[in-house]
């Protein structure tokens, strides 16, 4: 039993992480390193500092509080050392701008419950529950375990917002306390997912597939990242299309196209590695959409 766990986000009145109004709990780490993450700050399982440069003002607070001498100002411009830097968070409470902003805190399951069960009466009243997202929530999977366990006995609807990537114990061990699973799917290709999210395709694929077997196909919803050239390539729809019509009783698809989120990469003083695109055209977005339509799938986007 794992009663603690580490967390970037609480997102209240989600509303496309799952049916109804959600609470969406993000859980920091992730195995993949996707090019286009979105959310960057939940890659890295420990805590780091965020530096919002257009709220600094130059006052020095955190300079004199950092314990580590992480922080220096060389010209009147600030400097953050990461490597000296140990994500303790003294900086981010002293700052009065909020130019600094600690992504990753402990909590506990008892304290994650108290903060979900302020949202109960927005859950009933919507058809609506808590989402664990990420980050990879599987990565932390003992403590997620222990959090699901802890909201089916409140009777609060669970989904899980994943990759699929963990072992194949891991991933059964949590399918009786999901009631909605947001299943990424990036890449049919197994080298090329390797090359753009660092991971195999593999375990993936297998988990979909034993989810699917299990019965629980009706409880799954797909999310294909649209990836002005890497995953909205003719090849990989059609290769996803093949796999995904393999699958016992999944008919449901979300396409989530890509925005540009460079900013947050210069925020974590990390490199952003997608080339310069903007959002996939309205066009390339439909023709995605009718291919898996004809074959039978519910598409959003």
């Amino acid at each position: 039993m794992v009663n603690e766990g580490l967390i970037f986000d609480i997102k209240r009145f989600a509303i496309h992480d799952g049916p109804g109004i959600r609470t969406t709990v993000f859980l920091k780490g992730c195995p993949l390193r996707c090019w286009w993450c979105h959310n960057p700050e939940g890659i890295y399982p420990a805590s780091e500092l965020i530096f919002f440069e257009y709220k600094c003002i130059g006052c020095r607070t955190c300079a004199g509080v950092c314990p580590t001498g992480a922080i220096a100002f060389e010209n009147g411009t600030h400097h953050l050392d990461r490597e000296k830097c140990k994500g303790c968070g003294v900086c981010s409470e002293a700052c009065p701008t909020g130019a600094l902003r600690l992504a990753g805190r402990v909590i506990t399951v008892e304290g994650l419950m108290q903060e979900l069960e302020k949202d109960v009466l927005l859950y009933d009243n919507s058809g609506g529950g808590v989402t664990f997202s990420g980050g990879e929530p599987l990565l932390q999977h003992r403590f997620l375990i222990e959090a699901l366990r802890e909201c089916k006995k409140r009777d609060l609807s669970t989904a899980l917002d994943t990759s699929g990537y963990a072992s194949a114990d891991v991933f059964a061990a949590v399918l009786d306390y999901v009631d909605v699973f947001l299943f990424d799917l990036k890449l049919a290709d197994d080298g090329e997912h390797r090359k753009y999210t660092g991971v195999s395709n593999v375990p993936i694929r297998n988990n979909l597939r034993m989810l699917a077997d299990t019965g629980r196909g009706g409880d799954v919803i797909l999310r294909l990242p649209v990836i002005p050239g890497i995953t909205d390539t003719e090849k990989n729809i059609a290769g996803l299309l093949d796999f995904v019509a393999s699958l016992k009783g999944i008919r449901r698809i979300d396409l989530l196209p890509f925005h540009d989120v460079n900013e947050k990469y210069c925020r974590l003083g990390r490199d952003y590695k997608m080339p310069a695109c903007g959002a996939p055209a309205p066009e390339k977005l439909k023709f995605i959409k009718e291919c898996f339509e004809r074959a039978g799938f519910n598409v959003k986007i």
